[in-house]
């Protein structure tokens, strides 16, 4: 295959993965905020972007209590489908597993203080890394 023709494969494939991942994110945390299981969500009064106590109730995956505390996901979700969609076509599976540990030792604190962030966080992720992951492989077949 012509060199450009693999340049030019590999920057769309990474850019439908980490765009076209965060309307998939988007979506799938959505649909799981409308199951019967979710929690529902509460309005919660905060002071600017950090939150001030833990929240020890569940608002759902996509309360506000989640979202504070996971700030910052979207860039994160952005960076954790390049990593992956990249690695894949470079032909190092093994640098996914990395990119999850990191990814989960980051959060662990918050994680741990708030089960509806522990729900988005594990929602979005899977939505996040089933994309980029399908994105990779679909394009490496093209390419091989």
């Amino acid at each position: 295959m012509e060199p450009a023709l693999v340049a030019g494969l590999w920057a769309g494939t990474l850019l439908l993965s980490s765009v076209g991942g965060w309307l998939v994110t988007r979506l799938v945390l959505r649909l799981a905020s409308r199951s019967h299981d979710a929690g529902k969500p509460r309005p919660r009064a905060h002071h600017g972007p950090v939150l001030l106590e833990p929240l020890r109730v569940s608002d759902g995956p996509d309360g506000e209590g989640a979202q504070i505390v996971l700030r910052g996901g979207t860039w994160i979700g952005v960076l954790e489908r390049l990593a992956v969609t990249g690695s894949l076509l470079a032909g190092v599976p093994e640098a996914v597993a990395v990119v999850v540990a990191v990814k989960g030792l980051g959060r662990y604190p918050e994680l741990r203080e708030n089960p509806g962030a522990s729900e988005r966080f594990v929602i979005g992720t899977l939505a996040s890394l089933l994309w980029s992951a399908v994105c990779g492989l679909v394009a490496l077949r093209l390419l091989l």
